[in-house]
Protein backbone atom coordinates (compact mmCIF):
# COMPACT_ATOMS: atom_id res chain seq x y z
CA UNK A 1 0.00 0.00 0.00
CA UNK A 2 1.46 3.31 -0.98
CA UNK A 3 -0.27 6.92 0.85
CA UNK A 4 -0.13 9.91 -0.95
CA UNK A 5 -0.61 13.17 0.89
CA UNK A 6 -0.91 16.32 -1.22
CA UNK A 7 -0.56 20.19 -0.77
CA UNK A 8 -0.09 23.69 -2.08
CA UNK A 9 -3.98 23.90 -3.58
CA UNK A 10 -5.85 27.01 -3.23
CA UNK A 11 -6.88 29.98 -5.02
CA UNK A 12 -4.82 31.43 -8.13
CA UNK A 13 -5.27 34.40 -9.93
CA UNK A 14 -5.46 34.19 -13.65
CA UNK A 15 -1.91 34.50 -14.89
CA UNK A 16 -0.63 33.16 -11.75
CA UNK A 17 1.75 30.26 -10.57
CA UNK A 18 1.25 27.76 -7.75
CA UNK A 19 3.23 24.25 -6.94
CA UNK A 20 1.55 21.37 -5.62
CA UNK A 21 3.35 18.55 -3.71
CA UNK A 22 2.50 15.13 -3.02
CA UNK A 23 4.43 12.95 -0.27
CA UNK A 24 4.55 9.28 -0.52
CA UNK A 25 4.94 6.68 1.71
CA UNK A 26 4.33 3.29 2.99
CA UNK A 27 5.37 0.59 0.25
CA UNK A 28 7.95 2.95 -1.46
CA UNK A 29 10.03 0.78 -2.82
CA UNK A 30 8.07 -0.76 -5.77
CA UNK A 31 6.86 3.23 -6.99
CA UNK A 32 7.29 3.52 -10.90
CA UNK A 33 5.65 6.42 -12.12
CA UNK A 34 4.52 9.30 -10.78
CA UNK A 35 2.16 11.92 -11.98
CA UNK A 36 -0.88 14.09 -11.49
CA UNK A 37 -4.20 13.75 -13.01
CA UNK A 38 -7.29 16.20 -12.20
CA UNK A 39 -11.24 16.56 -12.55
CA UNK A 40 -13.54 18.94 -12.73
CA UNK A 41 -17.37 18.17 -11.20
CA UNK A 42 -19.24 16.39 -13.97
CA UNK A 43 -16.24 15.19 -16.24
CA UNK A 44 -13.84 12.07 -16.24
CA UNK A 45 -10.59 12.27 -14.25
CA UNK A 46 -7.70 13.23 -16.84
CA UNK A 47 -4.09 13.21 -17.40
CA UNK A 48 -2.12 16.19 -16.47
CA UNK A 49 1.26 15.05 -16.24
CA UNK A 50 3.50 11.53 -15.63
CA UNK A 51 6.95 11.25 -15.06
CA UNK A 52 8.38 7.17 -15.27
CA UNK A 53 10.65 5.99 -12.41
CA UNK A 54 13.40 6.94 -15.84
CA UNK A 55 12.42 10.82 -16.09
CA UNK A 56 10.44 10.29 -18.87
CA UNK A 57 7.36 12.85 -19.23
CA UNK A 58 4.33 12.43 -20.70
CA UNK A 59 1.97 15.97 -20.58
CA UNK A 60 -1.11 17.07 -21.77
CA UNK A 61 -1.40 19.23 -24.70
CA UNK A 62 -3.05 21.49 -22.58
CA UNK A 63 -0.95 22.20 -20.38
CA UNK A 64 2.68 22.09 -22.04
CA UNK A 65 5.09 24.41 -21.97
CA UNK A 66 3.42 25.90 -18.88
CA UNK A 67 3.10 23.15 -16.04
CA UNK A 68 6.63 21.18 -15.18
CA UNK A 69 6.34 17.88 -13.34
CA UNK A 70 9.59 16.88 -10.98
CA UNK A 71 10.30 14.44 -8.50
CA UNK A 72 12.70 14.14 -5.46
CA UNK A 73 13.17 10.44 -5.09
CA UNK A 74 14.94 11.18 -1.59
CA UNK A 75 12.10 12.61 -0.85
CA UNK A 76 9.44 10.25 -2.17
CA UNK A 77 7.43 13.48 -3.41
CA UNK A 78 6.52 14.62 -6.31
CA UNK A 79 5.93 18.13 -7.69
CA UNK A 80 3.92 19.81 -10.16
CA UNK A 81 4.82 23.55 -11.22
CA UNK A 82 2.17 25.43 -12.31
CA UNK A 83 2.32 28.78 -14.50
CA UNK A 84 0.16 31.13 -16.81
CA UNK A 85 -2.74 29.57 -14.85
CA UNK A 86 -6.10 29.83 -17.09
CA UNK A 87 -9.61 29.64 -15.39
CA UNK A 88 -9.69 26.36 -17.29
CA UNK A 89 -6.98 24.67 -15.11
CA UNK A 90 -9.70 24.87 -12.80
CA UNK A 91 -10.01 21.31 -10.93
CA UNK A 92 -9.52 19.11 -8.25
CA UNK A 93 -5.97 17.78 -8.72
CA UNK A 94 -4.74 14.66 -7.89
CA UNK A 95 -1.50 13.17 -7.22
CA UNK A 96 -0.79 9.94 -8.78
CA UNK A 97 1.46 6.61 -8.23
CA UNK A 98 2.17 3.35 -9.90
CA UNK A 99 3.13 1.23 -7.21
CA UNK A 100 2.50 -2.44 -8.80
CA UNK A 101 -0.95 -0.90 -8.74
CA UNK A 102 -2.17 2.83 -9.17
CA UNK A 103 -2.74 4.74 -6.50
CA UNK A 104 -4.32 8.32 -6.56
CA UNK A 105 -4.30 10.69 -3.61
CA UNK A 106 -7.36 12.90 -2.30
CA UNK A 107 -7.07 15.31 -4.74
CA UNK A 108 -6.91 19.15 -3.87
CA UNK A 109 -8.56 21.71 -5.19
CA UNK A 110 -7.17 24.59 -7.91
CA UNK A 111 -9.60 27.14 -8.04
CA UNK A 112 -7.82 29.86 -10.92
CA UNK A 113 -10.33 33.11 -10.57
CA UNK A 114 -10.20 36.77 -10.40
Amino acid sequence: QVQLVESGGGLVQPGGSLRLSCAASGSIFSIGAMGWYRQVPGKQRELVVVMTAGRSTNYADSVKDRFTISRDNAKNTVYLHMNSLKPAATAVYSCYVRAFNPYWGQGTQVPVSS
